[in-house]
């Protein structure tokens, strides 16, 4: 179950507004989306909608629950590795789909 701040912060996201509350933003840079926890980037969604995610270097559980709030990205941890909708995935960044 997600969280109320990971649930608007998304939303915004996802609708391309710009938003800022506790440790979540989402900033417009040259026509790109950007998603930020603690002011790092996790995931982008660029003009022709193009959606990218990365854990900006922090396997936190925090950054695996936010990045759980986008629609059609799966995080999930077994023995301590990462995965990304099923494939490992060491936390770089990941084109997902267009939204």
């Amino acid at each position: 179950m997600s969280r109320k701040i990971t649930k608007e912060s998304v939303n915004a996201f996802l609708m391309r507004k710009t938003f800022s509350k506790g440790n979540m933003q989402v900033v417009e840079e040259y026509g790109t989306y950007r998603l930020k926890l603690h002011n790092n980037t996790i995931a982008s969604i660029d003009e022709l909608g193009v959606l990218s995610v990365s854990n900006a270097g922090w396997a936190s559980n925090t950054t695996k629950e936010r990045l759980n709030g986008i629609p059609g990205v799966r995080v999930h941890q077994k023995n301590w590795n990462w995965f990304l909708n099923g494939v490992e995935w060491d936390g770089s960044w990941k084109r997902i789909s267009i939204v």
